[in-house]
């Protein structure tokens, strides 16, 4: 007579509980993040926020750059008869010297505002780049303006009227070639590029050695 017993399935040995190669991966507990938090959260907000006020901060500096340009920059001497308005030099360099000190002044803003936003926010960004070439701009604009309305009279006629015929005055400010206003800009973002490629933040890299690179999966590195 044979004789047949349960067939009861034994466990693997050494099977001990969080070893089990079918079991499913725990859940991790903590709140997963959502990509709505990881891009467009709080962090890009306040890098926004932080890009606005140094655009702000930026284009006020025009006011100085502006006042600047009017005490450095030469004047152009200006005579009148009964009729007409005529330049005292007419071989004279003064209106190309107004254009070259408003560019001479706006690199070296350029450069300082480029080395303040750096060393203010050394992680950089696209927003805080955006905002210091439309501040940059924005102060180029504002600086230019700042000098016309502070500047000599810019009504020619009526001023040459009111000195009297035969008498020099000084003609309003002017810049003849407008492309001067993006010195502050474009010294800016060069700079700026610069700064940040030599003294920026490093990413950190993919693998923290070699042996993490190549590691087992199962936890023994390769050799």
């Amino acid at each position: 007579m044979c004789v047949t017993a349960p067939f009861t399935p034994s466990q693997p040995p050494h099977d001990q509980p969080g070893q089990n190669p079918w079991q499913e991966p725990a859940q991790s507990s903590g709140p997963v993040p959502e990509p709505a938090q990881q891009e467009g959260g709080p962090g890009m907000r306040n890098e926004v926020r932080a890009a606005a006020v140094i655009m702000v901060a930026v284009a006020v500096g025009g006011v100085l750059l502006g006042l600047l340009w009017l005490w450095l920059a030469p004047r152009v001497p200006l005579i009148a008869d009964r009729t007409d308005v005529y330049l005292k030099d007419t071989e004279g360099e003064q209106a190309i010297g107004v254009d070259g000190t408003f560019t001479l002044l706006g690199l070296a803003f350029g450069f300082v505002s480029a080395l303040v936003v750096f060393l203010v926010r050394r992680r950089g960004g696209i927003p805080l780049v955006v905002g210091l070439a439309a501040g940059s701009l924005l102060g180029a604009v504002l600086a230019w303006k700042v000098g016309v309305w502070v500047g000599p009279e810019t009504d020619v006629a009526a001023h040459a009227k009111s000195v009297g015929a035969g008498i020099v005055f000084d003609a309003p400010m002017e810049l003849k070639a407008k492309g001067v206003l993006l010195a502050w800009p474009v010294a800016a973002m060069v700079v700026h590029l610069v700064l940040t490629g030599l003294f920026g933040p490093r990413d950190p890299a993919p693998f923290a050695s070699y042996e993490d690179a190549y590691r087992d999966p199962y936890g023994a590195p390769e050799k």
